[in-house]
């Protein structure tokens, strides 16, 4: 991988990580597209790592937030009078929602890195997720604001999150559908995606971390290059995306998404581009 290679795929992923999209299905593909081996370890390893780029932009920008919540858990975890407050629920909501991907993403290692980086899969769960996304708009009552999560919503959620391991589904195309079905207005569910991505992709970059730096494919410059420049456009991202979703609709993210698995799926089919 050179670093021209990096900063295309650092710019792919600082977009694509939180919008419901798929980072994963997209790296993949534009991984495909630059002549690069989807399933080589040091390539799924380097897909992982630069999300930890994304993350620190989540972590600059809800620094805030973030120190509200550490601060309302560790209360809560000591007395009865802190567990009563909206910092410790939802610092709790996030922590007991990062739980099952770490686990699944640990049990699901080999099969998340290796059958299915097919970019048939990738198609497949981006037309699929598509049609749960407008499902969830159209049900959805969106009555219930941040100070109404609970731990269940945190739970619930963290378990969609596992979908995600799919390439194509999307982390928070998946937290923020099963949000909206679980009465979250859309803003609270994107802010929820935000938050459960942060142990959740941290750890998986520091798992990742010895196969993106075992192989001969990418190397150490390619791979800082491409987590600087994943931070810098996730930054611009995160900004966007809260202001975009207030006012519009998921179903706008899901027609991209089915068109873009349509095209993937006919060039597949018509062999032009390997599926791995």
């Amino acid at each position: 991988m050179n670093i021209l290679q990096a900063i295309v795929l650092g710019a792919v992923e600082g977009v694509t990580e939180f919008l419901p999209v798929s980072s994963t299905g997209h790296l993949t593909i534009v991984e495909k597209l630059l002549g690069l081996q989807v399933d080589d370890p040091a390539v799924t390893g380097f897909t992982a790592v630069i999300q930890i780029g994304a993350i620190a932009a989540v972590l600059i920008y809800f620094a805030k937030d973030i120190w509200m919540m550490t601060r309302g858990v560790c209360s809560g975890l000591v007395s009865a009078q802190g567990r009563q407050t909206f910092e410790y629920r939802f610092g709790m909501s996030i922590l007991v929602g990062a739980i099952p991907i770490c686990i699944v993403g640990i049990l699901g290692k080999d099969l998340i890195t290796g059958p299915l980086r097919s970019l048939w899969w990738v198609a497949g769960a981006l037309i699929v997720w598509s049609g749960v996304m407008v499902f969830s708009e159209m049900v959805g009552p969106q009555q219930r604001g941040e100070r109404d999560v609970t731990i269940t919503d945190g739970l619930i959620i963290g378990l969609a999150q596992c979908l995600a391991l799919i390439p194509g589904v999307s982390r928070s195309g998946a937290t923020i559908s099963v949000g909206l079905l679980r009465d979250l207005d859309r803003v609270t569910a994107t802010r929820m995606s935000f938050f459960l991505g942060i142990p959740a992709l941290v750890g998986a970059g520091i798992f990742e971390l010895k196969d993106a730096l075992g192989g001969e494919a990418v190397g150490v410059p390619a791979l800082l290059v491409g987590t600087v420049v994943s931070f810098v456009v996730a930054y611009a991202s995160i900004a966007w995306l809260l202001r975009f979703v207030a006012h519009n609709s998921l179903s706008w993210f899901a027609g991209y998404r089915v068109i873009v698995g349509v095209l993937l799926a006919i060039v597949l089919a018509a062999n032009l581009l390997p599926a791995t």
